[in-house]
């Protein structure tokens, strides 16, 4: 079954671009070659750490969102563990999440912006007695339209 993840990572930041983009390609593979896929690969940039994890204050954010099954998650958290330049990371189940997400979007939806089935009966009978009377009532020409300038005077009893 595949599940959905996130997995954030810290890197070294005196690591270099090209060494970056090496560990990205290997964990890529690594992914590809588990039955998984790299949904996205984003890169955080350096960022203060909240605490010294290997004696270093800064660290490289990367963020990857994966797809596969718990086996490969497993075999990349083992990679990332003997990796060097990796001094933290986390992997965070988030398909469950998203359901849940999605089910509250559809409630909110219904509730709140009146695209329930109810709301959609009654918008659809408004509408049809709007072209009812629409259909029923005589053309009526409008009236001229005065001169520029002149004003009505208004008709006292």
């Amino acid at each position: 079954m595949l599940r959905t993840y996130e997995l954030m990572f810290i890197v070294r930041p005196d690591m270099l671009e090209e060494d970056q983009d090496k560990l990205i390609s290997s964990l890529e593979t690594q992914v590809g070659g588990a039955g998984g896929s790299v949904k996205s690969m984003e890169r955080m940039g350096k960022r203060r750490l909240a605490y010294t994890v290997r004696k270093f204050q800064d660290g490289i954010y990367m963020l990857m969102v994966l797809e596969g099954e718990g086996a490969m998650v497993k075999e990349v958290e083992r990679r990332l563990r003997v990796t060097e330049p990796v001094i933290k990371f986390i992997t965070v189940r988030i398909d469950e999440e998203q359901k849940r997400l999605a089910k509250i979007k559809a409630i909110r939806d219904t509730k709140v912006r009146g695209k329930g089935r109810q709301a959609a009966a009654a918008s659809a009978a408004a509408e049809a007695a709007a072209e009812a009377a629409a259909a029923a009532a005589p053309e009526i020409a409008p009236e001229p339209a005065s001169p520029a300038g002149a004003e009505s005077e208004p008709v006292s009893a």
